[in-house]
């Protein structure tokens, strides 16, 4: 008996029994039945054809209209069979996608991770959590000595595995920099030139760049079309914006960068961040920046880490959990 004839003997029983007896016992054999069958790529219709085959053959006598109502069923479950398969295989390869897009997940963030530097009188945190698998804001820290932390905050204009790439170029054209990192201005004409030759016209990167210099407490920094960073000044317990000035990277590679410096007191703070946290959108439309503000100050007496882990979650509360933009930022505080 070859394994079709076995199966049509199997169904035989499955149906004689239920018919006989209705009973749980049966339509649970007919469960597995229908598992294995899956297993052994028997389509629908090939199930309808046995039925009807089986019915016909134990009840001879069967009124014509319900042999002709299988008819119909045959058809419907052929288009319905057709149908299904295509739906698996398509189920299959989307898994294959997720499965791909996990590792190139995990590779970024392998190839991407950052160590938050220390240093004494200075308290630093940074949280970046993308909207999808794929992240693209980048932040990076560079502390070569104990006199200066620099740090870099990017975005990409683009997103998924093209703009996971393109950060991880940004990365490696960063380590690479051989001289002048303290400088700012320097290090975004750099990239710039970076960028403008090895990325796709139809994708930009915004980007700040900034040096702290732990034992004179100032900040240098330049932007290249970035979301402008915040300074609070704890003295008057006011918000400003950091002034900025620069187009975006790859637009053109003879642009030139302006550099800016900011003095930091003791209980200041300078916050930088992503366009996701500042257009962050709720039913009524995009939060507005005391909104922003008001969660900064709610939480400004915690250290550094925890005020934007803080502030991640209010944002994230105020959206449903459902993070519409990659959402980074990042706290430098002055200690008292």
């Amino acid at each position: 008996m070859d394994f079709r004839e076995m199966m049509e003997s199997k169904y035989r029983d499955l149906l004689v029994n239920y018919i006989k007896d209705e009973s749980e016992q049966a339509l649970y054999q007919g469960q597995k039945f229908s598992r294995k069958s899956i297993e052994q790529k028997i389509s629908p219709e090939d199930i309808i054809s046995l039925h009807k085959s089986i019915l016909m053959d134990l009840y001879p006598e069967m009124p014509e209209y319900v042999t002709k109502s299988f008819d119909i069923l045959l058809e419907v479950m052929i288009g319905y069979g057709f149908a299904y398969r295509e739906h698996q295989s398509l189920r299959h390869v989307q898994q294959e996608l997720r499965s791909e897009m996990e590792i190139a997940a995990n590779v970024q963030q392998t190839l991407l991770s950052t160590d938050i530097p220390k240093a004494d009188g200075l308290d630093i945190g940074a949280i970046s959590v993308p909207a999808k698998m794929m992240n693209g804001d980048y932040y990076h820290f560079v502390h070569d000595d104990d006199q200066v932390i620099n740090i870099a905050i990017a975005d990409v204009i683009g997103k998924g595995i093209p703009a996971a790439m393109c950060m991880s170029m940004i990365k490696y054209a960063m380590d690479s920099l051989p001289e002048n990192r303290n400088k700012p201005s320097n290090v975004l004409e750099n990239l710039n030139r970076v960028v403008e030759q090895n990325v796709d016209p139809s994708m930009f990167i915004t980007m700040f760049y900034g040096a702290y210099d732990v034992l004179s407490h100032v900040f240098h920094y330049a932007s290249a079309g970035h979301e402008p960073g915040l300074y609070y000044q704890a003295e008057t317990r006011q918000f400003s914006e950091l002034k900025t000035k620069g187009l975006l990277l790859g637009v053109d590679k003879k642009t030139k960068y302006q550099q800016f410096e900011k003095q930091v007191y003791p209980g200041d703070m300078i916050i930088l961040m992503s366009d996701g946290v500042t257009e962050c959108r709720t039913k009524e439309g995009f939060i507005d920046k005391e909104t922003l503000l008001g969660y900064i100050r709610k939480h400004m007496h915690l250290d550094a880490q925890n005020i934007v882990k803080n502030v991640y979650k209010e944002l994230e509360k105020i959206q449903d959990f459902q993070l519409r933009d990659d959402f980074t930022l990042i706290i430098f505080k002055r200690e008292v």
